[in-house]
């Protein structure tokens, strides 16, 4: 269950002693990487945002941190973290252009410094039918889109990780094809619950999990949150994604969390929420619906899946 509405939020919401002690790890941990004018930047604007969390149990960081998914590093859950020790998230620019006036490339460091980072308590649902609550730490997408003013001729967002098979081992197989690539319509990109994450758990955000910048769609199934991205492309036309290439009959553009709509192979009318035993109903939009599901109003949400 989602908690309140932003505008209902008073001073008393944004800050607790637990987010404090989360805030000093995260602080550490940039200081760590070099990175002190960052790190000093987010001292003084991480907020926790009840408005946009959930009151749900945080999966334990064990559990998020070492079963994943990220094709780039191997199949199995465990390669992620297993395998991603190699991958060197700094020095790290991002590219962001396409239909907008001032397109531009910025240092991770100018995005943590310069953004009011929160930390977003949010449900993860895979297509898979497995699910976590994770504790994210970043800013609104929108606020980074706004500094390149978006012309009219922006109608969808296209995101590109990064391409290092000497780094990223999974890239040497054709499992998919490289880089891996997302893309959200220019409506979703813009939501506030959509998530530039570059931390969890009061911690910057591990090799495994999308380091050092990662998209969070909460009503979305999990594939749609590409990770380590290097290029964020303002676009016309939809466009092509990764998982949506190799098999658009089981993997949609949209890729709403549905349960009424199967996937081919599979239901996705429960989940099992890891850390627990018994699976769970899954919630239409994941919980979010009361947030977004006007976006799709007049779609039909079974042909566009």
């Amino acid at each position: 269950m989602l908690i309140r509405h932003a505008p209902d939020l008073t001073d008393n919401d944004v800050t607790d002693h637990g987010l404090y002690l989360k805030r000093r790890t995260l602080m550490a941990g940039l200081a760590g990487l070099g990175l002190a004018g960052a790190a000093s930047e987010a001292r003084a604007g991480l907020a926790y945002t009840k408005g946009f969390s959930t009151t749900e149990k945080p999966t334990s960081k064990d559990d998020i941190t070492t079963y994943n998914n990220f094709y780039e590093f191997g199949v199995d859950k465990s390669d992620p973290s297993q395998k991603s020790g190699r991958f060197k998230p700094r020095p790290w620019t991002v590219r962001i252009d396409g239909a907008c006036e001032a397109p531009r490339t910025v240092a991770i460091e100018d995005l943590i410094g310069k953004n009011r980072l929160e930390e977003r308590i949010y449900r993860m649902r895979c297509v898979e039918g497995w699910s976590m609550v994770i504790p994210w730490i970043g800013f609104p997408l929108k606020d980074l889109l706004a500094t390149v003013k978006p012309t009219s001729k922006a109608k969808f967002v296209a995101f590109e990780t990064v391409m290092r098979p000497s780094e990223m081992p999974g890239q040497s197989w054709n499992t998919l094809e490289w880089p891996y690539r997302e893309g959200l319509r220019i409506d979703e990109a813009m939501h506030p619950l959509t998530l530039m994450a570059v931390g969890l758990y009061g911690d910057v955000l591990p090799n495994q999990n999308g380091a050092p910048l990662r998209l969070v769609v909460p009503w979305k199934y999990g594939f749609k949150g590409a990770k380590s991205i290097v290029r964020i492309s303002l676009v016309e036309k939809m466009p092509a994604t990764s998982w949506n290439k190799l098999a658009a009959r089981e993997y949609g553009f949209y890729s709403n969390v549905n349960p009424a709509v199967d996937h081919p192979r599979w239901s996705q009318a429960t989940e099992r929420r890891i850390g627990e035993f018994r699976r769970r109903e899954t919630l239409p939009f994941n919980g979010y619906g009361e947030w977004v599901a006007d976006l799709y109003k007049g779609m039909d949400l079974r042909a566009n899946f």
